[in-house]
């Protein structure tokens, strides 16, 4: 039997950090995807194989660990934490292929993992919907980052354009938001977990200048809720603009993201800001009218996707 399924990575729009403190936040499922392949292994040994990244470990699955084949590691903690909770042990072998560059602030570790678990249950005859499918993923991102938000695992599951409300409620676009964006992402890779602890010890040592920046992201993500409702892309520019100067007072940015975003702005984007973690990965940039331009002007320095949102989320079947 083999079991697949495949995961939407996502770019976030808005609430970057500040929904780790139960601000709003709004992402989408966006066409790039990451694609898992279990079978039952052929020896008594399972093997994990990434062929994008030239990755291959032996795993141990009930200890959490693992013994490194060839490349190094990354997104094998997601893999090793998937496992642990949704696999019972006998030798499999598991292939990841993905179009989603790896730390690219693209959500990449939330489709791996949330295709792997729709193939997990696949795989056992484990039955499950999308809402207790998005739980197990985020338990699994946060027992491997130490503080996750579950807005990656909620896209990635479910597709679409999400808000994401201070008290946690999903509520799903159905607005066609299909205007043009352009992400441009580093070769310095983002550490989620360590981006999301340097912001909180900024914040523990400054409370009175963080807590209402924080609380002002908030504000401009439900400003920009009311702008995408109503299509007035111009105004979600803006509001994207001023996401992008508080992420700096955050320190999350850094002077590669700066770059693109500042050179996307002056080939004619309307607005442009680092989405994900920070500290390295992306920015995101709208720019109807202005792909190209806008493509080429990053593409001097850095590495370009142009990309749309979608709204088909996990996917999964089991071949027999």
């Amino acid at each position: 039997m083999i079991a697949k399924a495949s995961a939407p990575a996502k770019a976030i729009l808005f609430g970057e950090h500040s929904v780790v403190y139960d601000e709003p936040a709004i992402a989408g499922a966006v066409n790039k995807r990451a694609y898992i392949t279990i079978k039952e292994s052929e020896d008594d040994r399972s093997i994990f194989r990434a062929p994008n990244i030239n990755f291959e470990a032996e795993l141990l699955t009930r200890e959490k660990k693992y013994s490194l084949l060839k490349g190094k590691p990354g997104i094998i903690r997601y893999i090793l934490e998937s496992l642990y909770r949704a696999h019972d042990h006998t030798p499999i072998d598991i292939t990841l292929s993905s179009n989603v560059p790896i730390g690219s602030g693209l959500g990449s570790s939330a489709a791996v993992t949330v295709a792997t678990l729709a193939a997990l249950y696949r795989y056992h005859n484990v039955r499950f919907n999308k809402k207790s499918l998005a739980h197990d993923a985020h338990m699994v991102e946060q027992a491997v980052q130490g503080v996750a938000s579950p807005l990656d695992t909620l896209v990635s599951t479910y597709g679409g354009m999400v808000y994401l409300s201070r008290n946690k409620k999903v509520e799903h676009f159905n607005v066609n938001f299909n205007v043009p964006f352009v992400v441009g992402y580093t070769t310095k890779h983002g550490n989620t977990g360590k981006m999301v602890k340097d912001v909180r010890s900024l914040k523990n040592r400054n409370p009175k200048i963080i807590n209402p920046v924080i609380s002002a992201m908030g504000n401009l993500t439900n400003y920009a809720k009311q702008a995408i409702l109503k299509r007035d892309f111009n105004k979600v520019g803006e509001l994207m603009n001023i996401n992008h100067g508080f992420l700096d007072v955050l320190g999350v940015n850094t002077l590669e993201l700066s770059r693109m975003v500042y050179n996307a702005r002056e080939a004619g984007a309307i607005g442009s800001k680092t989405t994900g973690a920070g500290g390295g990965g992306s920015i995101i940039a709208l720019c109807p009218g202005k792909v190209e331009q806008v493509a080429e002007a990053i593409e001097k320095d850095d590495n370009v996707l142009k990309i749309h949102f979608t709204r088909k989320g996990v996917s999964s079947r089991v071949y027999k």
